[in-house]
C-alpha cells in the first residue's frame, strides 16, 4: 500500500507518467418490454425482466494529474486482451514516454508473462521495459485511481439496460472524450501518514 501511495506523491512528468488502469466486466441485456415513458406527474416504469445477451470487458486508463483518459472496449477478458491492452498503452497513448509507471491490480492476467505469451520475445522484452509496474495489494482495489474513473463512468454513462457492444463503444468514447476536454483530475487525499492513523490495526505495534 505504500509503495502505491509513494508513487502517487511523484510529480508530473511527461517522460516518466503515472497511469493508473483497470478493468471491469459489463452485462449486455436487453429490455424484453417496452418502458412506459415519463409523463408530466408520472415517473418512468420499467418492468423487471430482461434477456441477457453476453458480456463485455472495460478497460480503463487514467493519468491523474494530466486528467487524461482512454477506455477501451474487448469482446473478453482475458491475458490476450490485456497484452494487446498494454502494447496501446505504450505504442499509442504514450509513445513519447522514457518509463511508464503503471498502477494496477494483481489480477492473474496482469503479468509480463501474458506479454512473453503472446509476443515475440524481442517484442515482449520491448514493452516490458517501456512499463514500471505497481500492483495495488489484495483487497485494496480502492487503491487504483482508475477504479474511482470507472465508477463515473458506470454511473454517467453505462446505468442502464444497453444490449449491443457497438453502443456502448459508441457512448464510452464521447464519454472519456467530454472528460478529456474538461481535463477532470483526481486530487487523491489519502497520504503514507493517513493511513498509519486509519489503518493501524494493520501496522505491527511494538511496546517502549
Amino acid at each position: 500500500m505504500e509503495k502505491v501511495l509513494d508513487v502517487y506523491k511523484l510529480p508530473y512528468d511527461e517522460k516518466f507518467p503515472v497511469v493508473c488502469m483497470d478493468e471491469s466486466p459489463k452485462q449486455l441485456i436487453k429490455e424484453t418490454r417496452s418502458s412506459i415513458l415519463m409523463k408530466p406527474g408520472r415517473v418512468k416504469k420499467e418492468d423487471y425482466e430482461y434477456e441477457r445477451c453476453g458480456t463485455c470487458n472495460i478497460f480503463m486508463v487514467n493519468e491523474p494529474l494530466k486528467g487524461k483518459k482512454y477506455v477501451e472496449i474487448t469482446e473478453r477478458k482475458t491475458k490476450k486482451d490485456w497484452a494487446i491492452f498494454i502494447k496501446k498503452i505504450a505504442n499509442e497513448l504514450y509513445p513519447d514516454a522514457d518509463k511508464i509507471t503503471l498502477v494496477m491490480d494483481n489480477l492473474n492476467t496482469h503479468s509480463t508473462g501474458a506479454l512473453y505469451e503472446f509476443f515475440l520475445p524481442d517484442e515482449a522484452k520491448r514493452l516490458c521495459d517501456r512499463f514500471k509496474f505497481v500492483y495495488t495489494p489484495k483487497h485494496a482495489s480502492w487503491l487504483n485511481m482508475a477504479e474511482i474513473e470507472l465508477n463515473v463512468l458506470q454511473s454517467q454513462c453505462l446505468s442502464r439496460k444497453i444490449d449491443n457492444i457497438e453502443t456502448i463503444k459508441k457512448e464510452v468514447k464521447a464519454w472519456y472524450e467530454v472528460r478529456n476536454s474538461m481535463n477532470a483530475k483526481i486530487n487523491w487525499q489519502f497520504k503514507t501518514k493517513d493511513a498509519r492513523i486509519k489503518l493501524k490495526r494493520l501496522y505491527p505495534s511494538f511496546e517502549v
